[in-house]
């Protein structure tokens, strides 16, 4: 990687990017994973921006989390709560994941919370 002025490294879990953008640190499939929380996103109700960290699934009504998409490896029941704790103070009506049409668009931070419920039981069951 070049260096340019506008790469700014950064530590801790989480930094405040505008009064209403934070960038989080959740884990999850490696070490640095990250979410972006806008706070007046989703029609300023908030939305959470999640690459690939929380996955949208076919029924948007959960998510996922896997240690690797591309070769179905899932995510270990501490590193998915590690993620569901990462992001439960947010408030975050609408969940963008990383591709295009993979879209929570109602009620998403309950949504995450009890998918992870879901996902935790279902491999510690």
């Amino acid at each position: 990687m070049r260096p340019h002025q506008a790469i700014q490294f950064w530590d801790g879990d989480k930094l405040e990017l505008q009064p209403d953008v934070t960038i989080q640190r959740v884990g999850g499939h490696f070490e640095g994973c990250c979410v972006c929380h806008w706070a007046d996103g989703g029609a300023g109700k908030g939305a959470l921006l999640t690459g690939d960290s929380i996955y949208v699934v076919s029924d948007r009504r959960w998510v996922s989390f896997m240690h690797s998409f591309p070769n179905l490896i899932p995510l270990s029941a501490p590193k998915v709560a590690q993620i569901a704790d990462a992001v439960a103070a947010y408030r975050f009506e609408r969940l963008y994941s990383g591709w295009w049409q993979t879209v929570v668009d109602g009620d998403a931070d309950a949504v995450v919370q009890r998918s992870a419920q879901r996902y935790i039981a279902a491999l510690t069951d």
